[in-house]
């Protein structure tokens, strides 16, 4: 019988971590998603051709479309936007995707440029209508300066001829196929009118019908993508007249001037206004990762309690787990899990918080970092938890060869992680503050390995270290022409200038974890969650001792003892994991569906024409 919370019932351990992992309002925040991925619509199924997987994507998104109370608020709500991607990911990594482009690309850069009211959106809210964005080019990435699709104004018709002028060119790797139904798609193009050159706009292009494309455009599937079977393709472009309400922008209609005014730093304001939602978007992707690692570990860790081996030397079977060389990887992630969970909302919080332009900068940047760390530890996670499980883990049914392969798209979608990586590396390398290696005045007191204060000096320290040595480089590089040397000076600075981004956001990821423990109670839930800090810290910390020696912040007495740290802190994670991955709030229809999560497991495999099943006579 469950005992129903009341106030005079406290929450459980498990209860309060998962406050901590998904915030103190996740029922609220987060109970749609889990109810719904508990239907039966969105059960696994079994097997399934690529192409049959991609129309099973597409019918669940016109359900949950059905299942909300509005398309359009929850286009406008980042938060409901990245708990759609922490509980769909592990689900269907292709209807996340479709999601993800349709409600937060499509829909809330239509609702970013003032549409509403302005424009009827009923087909895409009723998804009569799939929506779908086209920025990137083939031969350009998303480098606006080298975008190439025109959208040339004709005075006489009062509209826009979009081209694709060469094969670099093409829109690469937008959903814009007739698989699902018909789409329009937001499509990013250089306005070109009387002669002058007005930037990247965007422009709202009906693409396909249910059957094929428009005329005047071209669609064409890409080679098979590894993961989720998402209809990505190349589009093109014939010379495609779209009436002029196509552009979206300040002006009224018919306000010719005002839509093609281009003052200073106008067309810097209007592309950054055009990618927009890229930021949603990362944070999207850092709740997507985070929440597909969260759901390898936890199956990585019952199948470790269901899987029995031999004892040693005649002593009895004993799960895997109990082994050290299976709980102790687990018990690692297991920090990490925590870690990026913590920094997803810290990045989240931190952008939603800031209102003037100068701190919504800066938030942006830490969530760019957030992404790019979270999605890489998830790759991680991921991986170390599907070997974990061995070979049952490779087959399809069990869940995690689509995570496995899904994460990939995580790590590139939203920004490269490495070109994120670059441009925070770019914006902190000056930023940090100069006047040696360790700031002047970061606290040089020794401490106690067991002190999390202590332990977040030495995370920042690192920090330090690496921007200092990335600082120092460029100072070597000679700067004779500056402009020639720009590249030089930068390839001099980049890679220890990308380990100082990387140590930031341990440094921030620590830092989320000292203000959750603080937020909690004393008792069991804040003995754990200190647990995982502390071990998350100290191998971060063991991982760059050295440079720590060197300067006097470690000893070699602690350097020594920082192995010793780790095991027990390992030790002590073990003994809880399967309560810690509870605090997961995984819904128990998700994990039935994936065998190895269960203590049958092995029914999964059974022959029911076995001669088993016959009488114990003609088995023999």
């Amino acid at each position: 019988m469950t005992v129903p919370l009341t106030d005079t019932v406290p929450p459980s351990t498990v209860e309060q971590l998962t406050g901590v992992l998904l915030g103190p309002e996740f029922r609220h925040e987060h109970g749609f998603w889990q109810r719904l991925i508990s239907t039966e619509p969105f059960r696994r199924p079994a097997g399934g051709t690529p192409e049959e997987r991609l129309e099973l994507a597409y019918d669940r998104l016109r359900i949950l479309n059905h299942c909300l109370d509005s398309g359009a608020r929850l286009a406008s709500d980042p938060r409901a936007l990245a708990a759609l991607h922490a509980w769909l990911g592990p689900v269907d990594p292709a209807l996340t995707t479709v999601a993800g482009i349709h409600y937060n690309l499509f829909l809330g850069t239509l609702l970013d440029h003032g549409c509403v009211g302005r424009r009827d959106l009923s087909d895409y809210l009723t998804m009569r209508r799939i929506g779908t964005y086209l920025c990137t080019e083939v031969a350009h990435g998303n480098n606006a300066a080298a975008m190439e699709t025109t959208a040339t104004y004709d005075r006489e018709r009062d509209g826009f001829v979009l081209h694709t002028p060469n094969a670099g060119a093409q829109k690469f790797m937008p959903n814009t196929s007739p698989a699902g139904g018909a789409k329009s798609g937001l499509v990013a193009a250089r306005l070109v009118a009387d002669g002058g050159d007005h930037g990247v706009r965007l422009f709202l292009v009906p693409l396909t019908d249910d059957v094929r494309p428009l005329p005047g455009i071209r669609v064409r599937r890409l080679p098979a993508r590894m993961g989720s079977p998402v209809d990505h393709c190349l589009t093109s472009f014939d010379r495609l007249f779209v009436e002029r309400d196509a552009l979206l922008g300040p002006g009224e209609p018919g306000d010719v001037q005002a839509e093609f005014r281009t003052g200073p730093g106008d067309r810097r304001r209007r592309f950054l206004t055009s990618i927009g939602r890229v930021t949603p978007g990362r944070i999207s992707m850092s709740a997507c990762a985070a929440g597909s690692a969260r759901a390898t570990l936890a199956v990585a860790v019952r199948y470790g309690g269901h899987r029995v081996i031999s004892g040693t030397r005649g002593a009895p079977p004993v799960p895997v787990e109990a082994h050290r060389t299976h709980h102790g990887p687990l018990a690692s992630a297991m920090a990490t899990v925590f870690a990026m969970s913590l920094l997803s909302r810290r990045a989240q919080e931190r952008w939603e918080a800031c209102t003037d332009e100068v701190g919504r900068s800066e938030a942006a940047g830490l969530v760019d970092v957030a992404k790019a760390w979270i999605t890489w530890r998830a790759r991680e996670v991921i991986v170390e938890s599907r070997e974990r499980c061995g070979a049952q883990a490779l087959l399809e049914n069990n869940g995690m060869t689509e995570l496995v392969t899904g994460v990939e798209g995580a790590i590139t979608a939203e920004g490269d992680n490495i070109a994120l990586y670059a441009k925070a590396a770019a914006d902190m390398l000056f930023a940090a503050v100069p006047g040696g290696d360790d700031g002047p005045d970061r606290d040089q007191r020794p401490g106690d390995l067991a002190d999390p204060r202590f332990l977040g000096r030495l995370l920042a320290s690192v920090q330090d270290i690496w921007f200092a040595r990335a600082r120092e480089r460029v100072l070597r590089t000679p700067d004779a022409d500056a402009d020639a040397d720009a590249l030089g000076r930068w390839n001099a600075a980049s890679g220890p200038a990308l380990r100082g981004v990387e140590a930031y956001a341990y440094r921030q990821a620590a830092e989320a974890y000292a203000e959750a423990r603080a937020a909690l109670p004393e008792g069991a839930a804040r003995d754990r969650l200190g647990e995982l800090e502390r071990l998350f810290a100290v191998e971060w910390v063991a991982r760059n001792s050295g440079d720590l020696l060197a300067r006097g912040l470690l000893s070699g007495d602690q350097v020594d003892a920082l192995a010793e740290s780790r095991e027990e802190l390992i030790a002590a994670v073990a003994t809880h994991a399967r309560e810690l991955a509870d605090s997961f709030a995984l819904p128990e229809e998700l994990l039935a569906d994936w065998p190895i999560a269960g203590p049958g497991y092995a029914d999964a495999y059974d022959d029911p024409r076995g001669r088993w099943h016959d009488s114990p006579a003609n088995a023999r």
